[in-house]
């Protein structure tokens, strides 16, 4: 019934349109009616151009307003190349502390695509200092950072003294006014209760760490292979704490008669590297010997074992790669340069090693020296670990020879002030080598 009734008057309005279409066109082609129609054609006539008109010209004003935007963002895409260029042409000897200092000044003074140039010049200025004269890059990184340069944007901050730095706002004129504590910039020497010289304690606020399932995945196997290699030393306590807990364990266990404290730390040594050689499985070593270190394989020929390596891109790569590794042992990791300005450093934030265990004894004996050993003997590239006790961060050079740690003067001599450890140790004798 509905379908037929709206059949019905649909057809009633065909039928009404129809005969009004009729009755039309019988007027227009009526004698009286022609002026009016013809009129009305006229008028129709004229203003069509009109509308054509109006449209076209609105049409060619954005058009205009989109061909003069991308006109100056190509021009300004120009500009920002050739910056770069000049930053990039600039010889690395003709670099000096004033350049970058007008850098500071043109990424002050600059905005967009601009800045991010200039920041982009800037760091590129500061790598050529890094590589053709070490001492005055850190005299000028030390200069401008962290007023004008965060420290994150430095290149390399191993030897870069620590300067804490705060913005405060002005509500008078709602400006932000820099200030920069003076207390917490070098490492510094107290004597302890037994006369020994100690180190301060970091004075910064501990970083929070987010393990990944990664990391908590690959700290686990960690932690099992640490409690196979000590001969059963182990801990109930979780995470990284854990794990320290076990190395402090066995750092500062009652020694058999007639072995030292020095025989001791060669231990640990070897069951770190062992460690990590079980962590990395049979696999990986020798294809990274081959494939990053150029060491020939056994194929029996002359040339077995031999070292033709390591290949140009090994320790950039490799600092590429380790921080996705690396976070369950030391935390948060981004790649730098190394010291002498070439790619291939790594740049710890804040250790978690370090700032979970507060000993320099474990940061020594259970990370710096046995990894530098391991890449050295099972990997075939040299690394360098330097850790910042100020600021917990630690810097590591993939295929730079590291210094001996007896000779290094930027390692401080002593125990940190709040390590447990010492307390453990308390009346033992021959223990300073655990913290040189």
């Amino acid at each position: 019934f509905f379908f037929i009734t709206t059949m019905s008057r649909r057809s009633a309005l065909l039928i009404g349109a129809a005969l009004a279409s009729a009755s039309f066109t019988a007027t227009a082609f009526s004698p009286s009616s022609c002026g009016l129609l013809v009129s009305t054609k006229r008028v129709t006539t004229k203003l069509a151009p009109r509308k054509t008109t109006l449209h076209s010209s609105l049409s060619n004003n954005d058009d205009d307003d989109v061909l003069n935007k991308l006109s100056a963002e190509l021009k300004e895409l120009a500009e920002c190349t050739s910056l770069i260029y000049s930053y990039l042409s600039k010889p690395d000897k003709s670099v000096s502390a004033e350049d970058v200092v007008l850098a500071c000044d043109a990424v002050d003074a600059s905005s967009k695509l601009r800045q991010k140039s200039h920041e982009f010049g800037r760091y590129q200025l500061l790598v050529k200092l890094l590589k053709s004269d070490y001492d005055a890059y850190v005299t000028t990184a030390e200069f401008l950072s962290p007023s004008r340069i965060p420290r994150g944007e430095l290149p390399n901050v191993q030897d870069v003294v620590y300067v804490p730095f705060t913005a405060a706002v002005n509500e008078d004129d709602a400006t932000e006014e820099t200030t920069v504590d003076t207390n917490v910039v070098a490492v510094t020497t107290v004597t302890g209760e037994d006369g020994q010289p100690l180190v301060a304690d970091c004075k910064l606020e501990e970083l929070a760490y987010n393990d990944s399932p990664l990391d908590k995945l690959l700290l686990s196997i960690f932690r099992n292979l640490v409690t196979t290699h000590t001969g059963g030393v182990t801990s109930d306590i979780p995470g990284i704490k854990g794990l320290l807990a076990q190395g402090r364990q066995y750092m500062t266990m009652e020694l058999p008669e007639g072995v030292t404290y020095e025989d001791h730390t060669k231990a640990q040594h070897t069951m770190v590297k062992n460690t990590l050689g079980g962590l990395m499985t049979p696999v990986l070593p020798p294809f990274y010997r081959i494939f990053m270190s150029g060491i020939v394989p056994k194929l029996g020929t002359d040339y077995d074992g031999k070292q033709i390596g390591p290949w140009f891109y090994a320790p950039w790569l490799t600092s590429m790669v380790t921080p996705t590794f690396f976070g369950f042992l030391v935390g948060p990791s981004k790649p730098n340069r190394r010291s002498d300005g070439q790619r291939g450093g790594l740049v710890v934030e804040k250790c978690k090693f370090l700032q979970e265990s507060g000993c320099k004894g474990l940061c020594l004996h259970q990370c710096k020296l046995p990894a530098q050993e391991f890449f050295k003997e099972e990997l075939g590239l040299s690394l360098t670990v330097k850790p910042n006790f100020v600021t917990q961060e630690c810097q590591w050079s993939f295929g730079e020879e590291p210094v001996d740690v007896v000779e290094d003067d930027s390692f401080p001599k002593g125990c940190l002030v709040g390590c447990d450890s010492r307390k453990v140790m308390s009346g033992r004798k021959s223990t300073d080598v655990l913290c040189m």
